[in-house]
């Protein structure tokens, strides 16, 4: 919005140039979603404590969580609201890679918001029905998958990237919407899965965010992706302004959401975020170091399927709860020490995804 008419004010003084840059206008969008979420948060915790809108808690989870019954949920909202509102403001609208990923934020936004409401307003700590759930989980990342593979114009767009190995790329013509399909839906829910302590999914998100960020700049890039050997994937770049919004919007949520929790994400945050990770990772082709550097999300989201698959065919429990941040509560550990240990892996493995960037 804003960068029309910079372009049109472009005419009038060369300095109005500057919003051209990707950089600057990233760097636009994530103080605007920071500056939006420290503004609104307030109102919108009282607003959601108002309305009873308290976070269901687990009889079966740790003692110490039991505490946190009646703090406001749904404050997801919050960072997509933020994240919009900045990518509006500074993104290039006309970029068909912006829409796609706004899209799957607000259509998966809606089924967490859907799901938060049915456990405040009904009382049913179970949410929306699980298949249901996912089935429109699989409908909106088919949708996203398609217009991805019928959108395609170049090669790359639809080639899958071994990292570190330059050599090793697959065509996958209409393969690729499975991986979308996979990588969108899968991420959602780990994501989901991850946000169980103050604090734990959202910071990995905003770094994930971040790097990618980085990767969606240099795959907008002939020069860079050529020198780099990175897939060029015309237009984007500009998902940079989108990853600055989730890193700022993020931050800002995490001033409410540290601990002890004011408020918590929800679904309506955590499936919307997950899902926005995977569909940036796709259309920049770096499926394989998304789950490199989103490894505590794909960690705990593989907690969960082996303890219910150890459960079932032995009758016995791999872990002493899952997700596996629940895990080291049970063995003692404090929920502070758990969600900033978890952070710093998060820390380490971006920049292991990162060091990619170099090693081709």
């Amino acid at each position: 919005m804003l960068l029309e008419l910079a372009r049109w004010l472009e005419q009038l003084d060369s300095l109005f140039g500057l919003f051209n840059y990707l950089t600057f206008r990233g760097i636009l969008s994530a103080l605007t979603a920071l500056g939006l979420s420290l503004w609104w948060g307030p109102a919108a915790i009282r607003k959601l404590a108002q309305y009873k809108g308290g976070q269901p808690i687990r009889q079966d989870g740790p003692q110490s969580h039991f505490s946190k019954a009646g703090t406001p949920t749904m404050g997801g909202g919050l960072i997509l609201l933020s994240v919009l509102a900045a990518v509006l403001l500074w993104g290039d609208l006309r970029n068909k890679y912006v829409w796609v990923v706004l899209a799957v934020m607000l259509a998966f936004g809606a089924i967490g918001w859907y799901d938060d409401w049915i456990k405040i307003v009904h009382r049913d700590p179970n949410g929306l029905k699980s298949r249901w759930k996912y089935l429109l989980q699989s409908l909106f990342g088919l949708a996203a998958g398609v217009y991805l593979y019928m959108t395609a114009d170049v090669p790359a767009a639809t080639t899958f990237y071994i990292p570190m190995f330059k050599a090793l790329a697959f065509p996958m013509g209409a393969g690729l919407i499975v991986v979308a399909y996979f990588w969108i839906v899968g991420f959602s829910n780990a994501v989901n899965l991850t946000d169980g302590l103050d604090g734990l999914a959202i910071m990995p998100t905003v770094l994930v965010a971040c790097a990618l960020g980085v990767f969606a700049y240099v795959s907008g890039n002939a020069v860079f992706s050529e020198y780099l050997q990175i897939p060029p994937v015309p237009g984007a770049g500009e998902l940079v302004i989108i990853c600055a919004a989730i890193a700022g919007a993020g931050l800002g949520f995490l001033w409410f959401n540290t601990y002890p929790a004011m408020v918590f994400m929800g679904d309506i945050g955590a499936l919307a975020l997950g899902a926005v990770l995977g569909t940036i990772a796709v259309i920049v082709r770096q499926e394989l170091v998304l789950v490199i550097m989103g490894g505590v999300f794909v960690v705990e989201t593989l907690s969960v399927m082996i303890q219910v698959a150890s459960f079932k065919l032995t009758g016995k429990r791999v872990f002493r709860m899952a997700p596996i941040h629940h895990h080291f509560e049970l063995k003692g550990w404090p929920e502070p020490r758990v969600i900033v240990r978890f952070w710093i892996i998060s820390v380490v493995l971006v920049l292991v995804g990162l060091a990619t960037l170099k090693v081709r």
